[in-house]
Parts: structure tokens; C-alpha cells; sequence
């Protein structure tokens, strides 16, 4: 069974930015370490844009920040550099 949008607009368009948001411990240096990650993985990530917010215990870090991809193997080769770090907890 073939799945196909009756509109094109739906979805991912590429290039593109995109935003990625990682999780993990707040002593793990996060705010540095992801930005490096992606950009050691070829990605182009807007620094401008990396924000961070405390988890309410204070024992977890929220990384947030924007890339630009030109396809979806370089969205997916992103996630994917940031989920083989042991401290990200998870990504989306």
C-alpha cells in the first residue's frame, strides 16, 4: 500500500532549516558539545540560534538550535550524530 499526500506542501521541504532539540544531563556540557557534533558531522548549524532551559529539578538540560540540511539523509545523518553521544538522552 502506497501512502501519498494529496497536498505537496505536506511534509519536509529541502533544503531547509530545521530545528533539533536534545536532552541530557545538565553537567555534560551539552551547550557545547551538540553544536560541535553536528557541525564535526558536516551539518551547518545556525549558533545564533542554540538556546538551553533547565529541566524545574535543575538535573537536565534541553539543547535546542536550528541547521540547515540539503536533503534527508543530512536531516537524518544530524539526529543521528547526536543520538550516538552516551550523555544525549534523546532528540527530536
Amino acid at each position: 500500500m502506497e501512502i501519498k499526500s494529496d497536498n505537496p506542501e505536506h511534509g519536509f521541504q529541502f533544503p531547509g532549516t530545521f530545528e533539533i532539540s536534545v536532552m541530557g544531563p545538565a553537567d555534560a556540557g551539552l551547550e557545547t558539545i551538540v553544536p560541535q557534533l553536528l557541525t564535526d558531522a558536516g551539518i551547518t548549524v545556525l549558533h545564533e540560534t542554540v538556546n538551553t532551559r533547565a529541566s524545574s529539578g535543575g538535573k537536565f538540560i534541553q539543547v535546542k538550535l536550528s541547521f540547515k540540511a540539503e536533503n534527508r539523509e543530512q536531516y537524518e545523518a544530524a539526529h543521528e550524530a547526536l543520538r550516538t553521544h552516551s550523555d544525549v538522552k534523546w532528540t527530536i
